[in-house]
This record gives structure tokens, sequence and C-alpha cells, in this order.
């Protein structure tokens, strides 16, 4: 009912403008033991490389444990307690292993007037990771800072605002140390077939280039959903998703630019599977 955190700020737009997207075949399955542990297997291919995973997950209660092994030989290890001795307080410890500086713990909690998470590494100098978001459900200002025990330097520091109601949403951000600048908007125009518009302007200092990403969204049925994106370097991508049975997807997008339609377009599979 608060703020949220951070990463909350312009969530909307790019749940809208981005997620789902993919130019690669994905496959995933999930399945659930008697114990109630829950099994996913992912296969990945990107061009000529197969990546697999497969991740393991056993809920009690307010205790949570993610075990992840991919095929590049490493596992992430991750525990999560929520409602930690204080309603709205969040803990999660997370270790990949064989890397011996991997360790992080991060803290989380969320209020009706704000937001908060702080993470640390668990090694002799770390990185230290602090946010806060202030204000309420409709309008929020946050900060994100990260720090580098090691060096003494601020590796980030971002900060925005955002503005929520039910059908619309707006944000402004300054992010990667004051070099980027983001403005974003969504709106549901209808509730009741999903349909809704979105855009999203960046802007690097740096190198005064800008981006401008248009997109929307619709459902043909309650099952069925399609979206589309377009930029202002011409490259354009649409996607449509079917739940063709409960928990369960097919998403098939494409993306082309429109500037050298020679190149050809990139097409996109993604399957997800769970009981």
């Amino acid at each position: 009912m608060g703020p949220g955190l951070y990463l909350d700020i312009g969530k909307r737009a790019r749940d809208l403008l981005y997620k789902d997207y993919l130019t690669d075949q994905k496959f995933s399955l999930t399945t659930y033991t008697a114990t109630g542990v829950a099994i996913t297997a992912t296969g990945t291919k990107k061009n000529e490389l197969i990546l697999g995973e497969i991740q393991s997950q056993l809920k009690n209660k307010n205790f949570t444990v993610d075990v992840k092994a991919n095929s590049n030989s490493t596992l992430l290890t991750t525990f999560t307690v929520d409602e930690l001795s204080t309603p709205g307080l969040k803990s999660i410890l997370s270790f990949v292993v064989p890397d011996p500086k991997s360790g992080k713990i991060e803290l989380q909690y969320l209020h009706d007037n704000a937001g908060v998470a702080a993470g640390f590494g668990l090694s002799a100098n770390p990185n230290v990771n602090f946010s806060a978001v202030i204000g309420s459900k409709t309008l929020a200002l946050g900060s994100d800072v990260s720090f580098d025990t090691a060096s003494g330097n601020f590796t980030k520091y971002n900060a925005g605002i955002s503005y929520n109601s039910l059908d619309f949403s707006a944000s402004l951000t300054v992010n990667e140390k004051g070099d980027q600048l983001s403005a974003s908007y969504y709106h549901l125009v209808n509730p009741l077939l999903s349909t809704a518009v979105g855009a999203e302007f960046a802007h690097r200092f740096s190198t005064a280039e800008s981006t401008l990403t248009f997109g929307t969204q619709h459902a043909l049925d309650p099952i069925t959903l399609v979206k589309a994106r377009i930029n202002n370097y011409g490259k354009a991508s649409a996607l449509i998703q079917h739940e063709w049975r409960p928990k369960s997807f097919v998403t098939i997008s494409t993306e082309v630019d429109t500037k050298a339609i020679e190149k050809g377009s990139k097409v996109g599979l993604s399957l997800a599977l769970k009981p």
C-alpha cells in the first residue's frame, strides 16, 4: 500500500515497453514434488549457444530457499525471510558457489510511507547499497546509491520521482551518476481489455544521445495479449502471448529494423509450462 522500493519507480512503463520481448528461444518447465518443492528447468538458445538452468524452491511459512544451478557451473543459493520480527521487514542472504566473495545480505522494509533497502557484500571491503523511497502509493520520491569501501568512491547514485493512480503512472529519474535522464509514462486506457499505452524518453549527456520509445498492449481475449513498440531509431517489436492453460504461456515475438529491412527480422519463442 506504500510507495514500494526504488525499483518500483517507473515499473509499469518498463513492463509495458520491455517485459516478455525476446529474440531467443526459451523453454521452461515447472513441477512440484510431494513435499511442495518447486523445480523449474529452463533452456535458452542464443544464436548457436544453448544455456541450461535448474532451480528448486522450497517455501515454509515465511521462509524461502532458492537454489539455482546453470550450465556455467555456478550455484546460486538464496535464503529469504519475510516479516522478520517486524511486519514489512524482509531479509535476503545470497551467495554463489564457487565464488567465496559473492555472499551478500540485503534487508528490505516496506511501510505505508516509506520503502527502504540496504545490502552489503560479505567480504573485507564490500560494496554497500542503500535505497530509500518516501511518500505514498500515489506520489513518491527516492534515491539509490552504492559505495565501494575498498576505493572509497560512490559507484552509483540515482534519484527519481513518480506519480501513480489506478490508470496512470509517470516517473522522472536521473541515473548513472547523473549522466542519464529518463522520463516515462503509462496509461491504462481500457481495464477490461488491458489496453494500455506508454512511452519512455532517455537522454545520455555524455554522448548527447536520446532515445524515445512508444509502446502499447491490448487483450484480444481473456487469455491472449498482444504488444508492440517502436523507437526513434526505427526498431520495431511485437509479440503475442497466449495462456493456453492456467499458468502456462506461449509467447512469440519479433523485432525488425525498419531502416534496414534487408537485414531481416529476429524472432523469439518462449514456452513456459506450469502444472
